[in-house]
């Protein structure tokens, strides 16, 4: 039995750690309420831990032992989404080579690099769809505090198809090509689709992406046909299902695309010759569009400096590359649903802000564009009741830019404060 004086100790130990308990105040000068789409006038945000614990209006005065952040200056909304990043690599002239000169602990290196930069720029969340099983593992160091980087959904190995957009074996000499299977992400049935996904289940991944059609950077002819059966496509989405894990489809052409949304899939991305028909599938499928027009603009200006693509990427690159925008604009327009991503990775880690401002060009209101890499992209990723939006007992993820980005969207590739997770990134 605990004496009377011990227990009154114990409360007074635990009143007393509750009162001095360290909090962060911060004074923003402005508040961008995404759910709303209002900007509000001098408000404050008190976070204690990893949770916001109030937000308050006016500037709520800092207590003793409570740390002041001044951002009076600036405006405030909830941490960024990105759906579509590439964690373990960065666009560069050597990048075909480099599949071949550079190991595992190479890749996993430079992907802390990158990590931090797609934070610093505000992205506190990313989705990473793909690469080799080092961004499941940049994901554990990061949930564990040994990278600083935003809080990743891995999806490990993309699926294909042999000779598929993410056969990791194209273009090599075929003494070295093998005959990767579903255990490397390749399948060519419906019943090696479920081996594929049930093995990424076990390697650790989030989510589920395969690559529905050709692609710009694979060193193969095509970027736009088909390269899984409905059948296949559909083993995968009920057996991703089965996991509890929802599918991502990188689809350029037509008839990839229109199969992975019958079949069910979650958010398909590039979409770049999405017709009307497949539209209205998505629109009644209730499929999300992630249109990674920065990627696009990237890959089509690069294409005209000689040597930095492979032959057969530059004619893609060229033909592909600058409609996404206008895709994009199209899809906006006819009420498809929009989630944000920017194929990070095909261009530089960092610059990932640049998609509000090409959003915002083909049509898109600001407000909308940001609720689309947060309201929206939370939902997709079943973590709206903890990040998303800036409200008590949600996550500290708080990001502050320079301006107001309803006005001046370019505003959002001036990052000026990240807080992710209640601890102060960059200020």
């Amino acid at each position: 039995m605990i004496k009377k004086s011990s227990f009154i100790l114990v409360l007074f130990f635990l009143i007393v750690t509750q009162t001095f308990a360290q909090r962060i105040i911060i004074h923003a000068g402005q508040l961008l309420d995404v759910k709303s789409g209002n900007v509000l006038s001098e408000m404050t945000i008190v976070v204690e831990g990893n949770k916001i614990l109030s937000v308050e209006r006016g500037y709520t005065q800092p207590g003793t032992n409570d740390t002041a952040v001044d951002l009076m200056q600036h405006t405030v909304m909830p941490g960024l989404i990105d759906m579509h990043v590439h964690l373990e690599s960065e666009t560069s002239k050597e990048g075909t080579l480099q599949r071949f000169t550079f190991n595992e602990a190479d890749i996993a290196y430079r992907s802390t690099l990158y990590a931090r930069k797609t934070l610093d720029a505000g992205f506190t969340t990313v989705r990473d769809l793909g690469g080799t099983n080092v961004n499941t593992a940049l994901r554990n160091a990061v949930n564990a505090g040994i990278v600083v980087g935003p809080r990743i959904i891995s999806v490990g190995k993309s699926i294909a198809t042999t000779g598929g957009h993410a056969d990791p074996t194209n273009a090599y000499r075929r003494d070295l090509m093998g005959d990767p299977g579903p255990r490397d992400g390749v399948i060519n049935s419906p019943e090696e689709a479920r081996q594929a996904v049930r093995q990424r289940y076990k390697d650790g991944a989030d989510a589920i992406k395969i690559t529905a059609t050709g692609g710009v950077l694979s060193i193969a002819k095509d970027g736009s046909n088909p390269q899984f059966t409905e059948d296949e496509v559909k083993a995968i989405v009920e057996t991703a299902r089965d996991y509890g894990m929802h599918t991502a489809a990188h689809a350029h052409g037509t008839e990839g695309m229109r199969r992975a949304v019958a079949a069910g899939i979650t958010t398909i991305e590039h979409g770049t010759e999405m017709t009307t028909e497949v539209m209205d599938l998505m629109i009644k499928m209730g499929t999300f569009y992630v249109p990674t027009i920065s990627a696009g603009k990237f890959v089509a200006e690069k294409a005209e400096e000689p040597g930095y693509y492979h032959p057969l990427v530059v004619p893609k690159a060229r033909a592909l590359g600058p409609r996404i925008q206008s895709t994009f604009g199209v899809t906006y327009k006819r009420g498809v649903k929009i989630a944000f991503g920017t194929d990070a990775g095909v261009f530089y880690h960092g610059d990932n802000g640049k998609e509000f401002v090409f959003m915002v060009e083909a049509g898109m209101p600001a407000i909308e564009a940001i609720r689309s890499a947060t309201i929206t992209n939370a939902g997709i990723l079943g973590m709206s009741d903890r990040i998303g939006t800036l409200e008590a007992g949600k996550l500290a993820d708080i990001v502050a830019v320079e301006g107001n980005p309803l006005s001046d969207i370019n505003a959002m590739t001036r990052v000026r404060f990240v807080m992710k997770d209640g601890a102060v990134i960059k200020q």
